[in-house]
């Protein structure tokens, strides 16, 4: 199998050891900030009737998982439905449960991940329909081998058409791995949804890359709403060169030049040292210092539907 590089060459370097550090170590010396007591992820009540209206919407479920309506087509971006990632429980429930989800017209997965990739998950939206499965290069097997057959890879730049709206499948600064022994087999990235409504991006997990955001804004048409991780970030000597956190979030978001910048990748699993309530505090702060209205800035709660004009 093909050993798959970032734009600019690179992969995360970080081993066991560096994993031992952060896991051992910076617990030992204190390091880790404690979550404020009493936050909870606000999130909304949602039976998931809004979802069939015809009008471009957007819903968060929770982390990178998202359902729009675009172009007539219902489209579901790295949807993970799962009560825990590893030994974390979820701290907050989907926010539309899979069974009442309208059918699905495409399911894009941005990388192997386990928090981004959730066969379970997967496997339960195709029970309920026959959604078109988008998948960046050398991950199908592993959704065919969950019985998953009408799935589509896409290298980056490689595009799809798909009951009214386009998926291009574009780079993002990040890596793969899903066993010890397939690291960086399988190709990462993010996708733009095209549509006669506007258009969307899902960066799935990447770090900040100037090449990579201009990139897709010189190739791509003028973003709309562009969903962007802020959380993850904590410790930063391990998480940048693979996570961005809000300040960069909102770096990427002027370099896309994007109309609509929507947090994602937070509030949801525990998954590094940042209190949980950090990063759209500091994406709110960050818009504020850069003369930018806060309307322009997304931060959902779980479950929420909002209209997309």
């Amino acid at each position: 199998m093909p050993r798959y590089v970032n734009l600019d060459g690179t992969v995360p370097d970080k081993g066991l050891g560096d994993v031992l550090k952060w896991q051992v170590l910076d617990r030992l010396t204190g390091t880790r900030r404690p979550d404020p007591p009493g936050f909870s992820t606000p999130r909304r009540d949602n039976d998931g009737s809004g979802l069939l209206a015809l009008t471009p919407h957007l819903t968060w479920i929770g982390h990178a998982s998202f359902v729009l309506r675009l172009g007539g087509a219902l489209v579901a971006p790295d949807p993970v439905f799962a009560p825990r990632m590893g030994p974390r429980r979820r701290l907050t429930a989907p926010g539309v449960a899979p069974e009442r989800l309208p059918p699905l017209d495409v399911v894009t997965v941005s990388h192997s991940h386990y928090d981004h990739m959730n066969v379970p998950s997967l496997r339960a939206l195709a029970a309920r329909g026959n959604p078109l499965f988008v998948v960046p290069k050398d991950n199908a097997e592993i959704l065919r081998a969950a019985g998953i057959e009408r799935v589509v890879e896409l290298g980056w730049w490689e595009s799809t058409d798909a009951g009214g709206v386009r998926v291009t499948c574009v780079p993002a600064q990040h890596w793969s791995m899903r066993v010890p022994w397939d690291r960086n087999t399988r190709l990462w990235g993010g996708f733009v949804y095209e549509s006669s409504e506007g258009v969307a991006y899902h960066a799935g997990d990447t770090a900040l890359s100037e090449p990579v955001f201009r990139a897709i804004a010189e190739r791509c048409p003028r973003i709309d709403w562009a969903m962007l991780p802020i959380g993850a970030y904590d410790p930063t000597w391990f998480m940048a060169p693979q996570h961005m956190g809000p300040e960069e979030a909102g770096r990427a978001w002027e370099l896309l030049g994007a109309g609509t910048f929507v947090a994602m990748h937070w509030g949801t699993f525990k998954l590094t040292d940042e209190p949980v309530s950090e990063p759209p505090e500091r994406a709110r702060a960050w818009m504020d210092q850069h003369g930018y209205p806060r309307e322009r800035l997304w931060v959902l709660d779980v479950g929420e539907t909002r209209p997309l004009r």
